[in-house]
């Protein structure tokens, strides 16, 4: 994926690409703005895709500050299923896919992120791709009414960690700790629909805090 030498690179128009990996056909959206400060990549929730609301959001906010943006829909979903791939065929597909980005975009911080389902598998492989950081949307602490099984050891990566959730999330609100901030909205579930321009605020200020994102004019 020749990133930085796509036609339109720099407009909010993204340059879609599929490509193979070891589990099959992923596709990639891919916004690119001029001389970008990092690169983040996102993964979708289970049963969902890459144009839910807030990963949506997330991209038109961080886009202004030069942050490229990849957005990657997982083999099972290209190929028409709903039902999620083993955890670990999505870490591979995630892990390839973003290995080639990383090799047209060398020198800019990665971050590595995504909603529910692509949360976890961004924490899971974040410390392989040797990420500069991670965004959790949505992270599913444990499964609706199951509180013992616990997902919260995914989040314990060592990195610079933003997990942003509603206080409404049947899937639970993890616990701020360490290296891993929580930002809790109120008035949101799992889909953080109702105000995702909000959501995307709290993702630009972190990002321009760490210096992944220039700051507003």
């Amino acid at each position: 994926m020749a990133v930085g030498k796509h036609p339109g690179a720099g407009t909010r128009d993204a340059v879609t690409e599929t490509l193979q990996t070891s589990r099959g056909e992923a596709r990639v959206e891919l916004d690119l703005p001029p001389s970008p400060r990092s690169l983040l990549v996102l993964g979708h929730g289970a049963g969902g895709g890459v144009d839910a609301v807030d990963l949506v959001a997330v991209r038109d906010a961080l886009l202004p500050g030069r942050v490229a943006i990849a957005r990657l829909t997982q083999p099972y979903r290209v190929a028409g299923r709903r039902a999620p791939a083993p955890a670990n065929h999505l870490d591979e597909s995630f892990v390839e896919v973003v290995t080639g980005l990383r090799a047209e975009l060398p020198a800019v911080p990665l971050v590595v992120g995504g909603r529910s389902s692509g949360a976890r598998v961004a924490c899971r492989t974040a410390r392989a791709l040797d990420a500069a950081g991670v965004l959790a949307l949505a992270f599913p602490l444990h499964p609706p009414g199951r509180p013992e099984k616990s997902r919260l050891p995914e989040l314990d990566t060592g990195l610079p960690t933003l997990v942003v959730n509603g206080d409404r999330d049947p899937f639970g609100v993890p616990p701020s700790s360490g290296t891993v901030r929580v930002v809790v909205r109120p008035g949101e579930r799992h889909g953080l629909s109702v105000d995702p321009a909000g959501v995307a605020a709290v993702v630009r200020d972190w990002f321009t805090e760490r210096g992944w994102a220039r700051r507003p004019a």
